[in-house]
């Protein structure tokens, strides 16, 4: 039994996941570093700017002083932006007791490192990394704070530390299923946002179903090939945390990475696109991240590589397509090497 959680920080996604452990009758404790966000979540129970018009429970109260947030607290939800996870781990580390349940909700990668966020949880926490739950699965903020039916996936090393998760935020409407794959639930979570990106794009260039249906389907490919390459289970990407969040990312206009693609298929330029939004878009990151990690390992990634070059050197959109669709003649199951297979299937 959970009485009190700290959520770091109170973006929307951090707010949404306050909500459901308010509902579940938990004393929430939103960490931010914002003081007029914190006397608004206080006073009025809003989060304006991140999740509008949504009225927020009284369980929930909000601080600017992190070491009030964990006094008391028996778990605490990591759901800062991928680049501000090692600082906030760190400040974390002054406060944190061994005993609390650590979770994260983040979906990236620390760009410099190119390591998992529960890796740089792990290093700055100085724990073991089977400790830290990863939780992920198709879940938009604005709509679990509506209390929408919505499934998720708990991913820990420790089956127990799993388990605690999923009761902490199980109830009627927020489902839970634990998983012991936790590089292929951190790196489904974080890469689909690439090809949630490449949807936008194509919606926004016109191009119709036809076009998203396979840049979804062969975008799963590519994450799955990366993934099994670097440990994880072929089968995750099959599950929540890989085709469930993929689709529901790449295909909603609430999903800042298709929003954010939509406007550069239109022919917005990048720093316009990035200041319009006014939230962090995780998939520019894992672009540049995903280009690193595909070279390092050998593997081909062409979404993820046409892209790059979309973001970072300055290609056009429909040369990008014309590079994808001109590509040499493939058979559709070359998902994994034969070896690979073989060797996570013995």
């Amino acid at each position: 039994m959970f009485n009190k959680a700290a959520v770091l920080v109170a973006g929307s996604w951090g707010t949404a996941l306050a909500s459901v452990l308010a509902d579940n009758g938990v004393e929430v404790a939103l960490w931010t570093r914002n003081k007029n966000q914190a006397e608004q979540v206080n006073h009025e129970h809003r989060n304006e700017h991140y999740l509008p018009g949504v009225t927020l429970s009284p369980n929930i109260h909000a601080t600017t002083d992190m070491g009030e947030a964990l006094k008391g607290a028996e778990a605490v939800v990591m759901v800062a932006p991928s680049s501000a996870v090692r600082s906030v781990s760190r400040e974390l580390k002054k406060y944190w007791q061994p005993d609390m349940l650590v979770l994260h909700a983040t979906k990236g990668f620390e760009t410099e490192s190119m390591k998992r966020i529960s890796t740089v949880i792990s290093e700055e926490l100085d724990c073991p990394e089977g400790q830290i739950v990863v939780l992920s699965g198709p879940s938009h903020a604005e709509e679990v704070v509506k209390r929408c039916p919505t499934t998720v996936v708990v991913a820990s090393q420790e089956e127990i530390q799993a388990k605690r998760a999923q009761e902490l935020f199980m109830n009627s409407y927020f489902r839970v299923y634990t998983n012991r794959d936790v590089i292929g639930v951190e790196l489904a979570g974080a890469l689909k946002n690439i090809i949630a990106l490449g949807a936008g794009m194509s919606d926004g260039l016109g191009f119709g179903d036809n076009a998203k249906a396979a840049l979804l389907t062969r975008g799963l490919a590519e994450i799955t090939r990366i993934g099994v390459e670097m440990g994880a289970n072929p089968l995750t990407f099959a599950g929540l945390a890989g085709v469930g969040d993929l689709v529901v990312t790449a295909t909603s206009q609430h999903s800042r990475n298709w929003r954010a693609g939509y406007l550069l298929g239109q022919g917005k330029p990048l720093d316009e696109v990035l200041e319009s939004m006014g939230m962090v878009v995780e998939g520019i990151r894992t672009t540049k991240a995903a280009h690193e990690i595909s070279e390092q390992y050998g593997v081909q990634m062409p979404i993820a590589r046409q892209l790059y070059h979309v973001l970072f050197e300055g290609l056009q959109v429909r040369t990008a397509v014309e590079a994808l669709m001109g590509r040499d003649p493939k058979t559709e199951m070359e998902v994994m090497s034969l070896e690979t297979w073989e060797q996570w299937h013995t």
